[in-house]
């Protein structure tokens, strides 16, 4: 005879509490693994992170290094970058638990849109993610950081040189040379840093950024970088829920798609207000961001229209043939 334990639909008030506290407490410890891996592997994932402010700066002719105000502030970024990490590489473990948790008290059908709704909301996420590293982060940077340090200039004027007076010429090269090749105080200037390098005495390789011009120093600081990027992403993520919204308010009969083809207009509008209201307010970001979100509306609305309630309660087309054959092939395998 079956227990209560083996179906949990009709489980009590108590041994509910019980699988929540049994779910909880593996959302917990499940995380932790992944959390000591991005703590070892801290270093190469603020390295990915910051590279594309890096790779800008030094487009720009800038000093491509980033300022801390505090001895603690690359400590704290270090495990925030870590901690964040971990929470999105563990969401899938986490999201799991939660289905082992009430996946039993529902129907197939129900089932059904779930399998549909977080397969399309996780895709979504990564191309949000995508959009935002690949596209506005450096687009948006650059241009930035350009405007800053062309905003205010430093007014240097010319002077002929003075009769007598040699300059020495330094190498340019792409990178640094072997040091074992350099003599003590020799120097070159490092094209892909934008620095002037210089070999001590002890063999040790220093270097001063080189600042194309400008009055305004381009100098950010860690914490507040990690922070913005972070807070785009976020963003952008919530952003890039747009179908998963719309389809949910068509299954349940709040939207039909007649009611928001007569207003695209209105939406368009209302997608470049909301762009503007994000962190990084450059007219790039603007564009970008206004074009991709109502891009996700159209596809909201492709999905209202191809991918009614009924279709998906009945099980999408792949899914109807998989089953078919599954049961065509169990109908005429032979009997042992």
């Amino acid at each position: 005879m079956a227990t209560r334990r083996e179906h949990p639909a009709i489980m009590s008030f108590g041994d509910h509490l019980d699988e929540l506290r049994r779910r909880l407490l593996f959302c917990i410890l499940g995380p932790i693994p992944i959390f000591i891996v991005c703590l070892v592997y801290g270093s190469s994932l603020l390295t990915f992170l910051t590279a594309p402010l890096i790779q800008q700066l030094r487009a720009a002719g800038e000093p491509a290094s980033l300022l801390a105000t505090s001895p603690i502030e690359p400590f704290n970024a270090y495990l925030k970058v870590a901690t964040i990490v971990t929470i999105l590489v563990s969401m899938p473990w986490i999201l799991y638990q939660l289905w082992l948790f009430i996946s039993p008290g529902l129907h197939a059908a129900e089932r059904r849109f779930v399998y549909f709704l977080v397969p399309l909301s996780a895709m979504l996420t990564a191309v949000a993610m995508l959009f935002l590293y690949y596209l506005v982060l450096p687009v948006s940077l650059y241009f930035l950081i350009t405007f800053g340090s062309s905003l205010v200039s430093e007014g240097i004027h010319t002077i002929p040189a003075p009769p007598g007076i040699t300059f020495p010429a330094a190498p340019i090269i792409d990178g640094d040379p072997d040091p074992q090749s350099i003599p003590p105080g020799g120097y070159w200037l490092n094209r892909d840093l934008n620095q002037l390098r210089f070999r001590m005495a002890d063999g040790a390789i220093v270097g001063v950024p080189l600042i194309k011009g400008g009055a305004i120093a381009q100098q950010y600081r860690i914490g507040e970088y990690i922070s913005l990027v972070f807070g785009l992403a976020l963003i952008f993520a919530l952003c890039f829920q747009v179908p998963v919204v719309l389809m949910l308010l068509s299954w349940v009969g709040i939207l039909v798609p007649s009611d928001l083809t007569k207003f695209r207009r209105h939406i368009l509008f209302a997608c470049v207000v909301v762009a503007a209201l994000f962190p990084s307010q450059d007219p790039w970001t603007l564009i970008m961001l206004s074009v991709a979100m109502y891009g996700l509306f159209e596809l909201g609305l492709a999905l209202m229209r191809f991918v009614p309630p009924d279709r998906v309660r009945r099980g999408l087309p792949i899914a109807e043939r998989l089953r078919h054959w599954r049961e065509h092939h169990q109908k005429n395998e032979p009997r042992a």
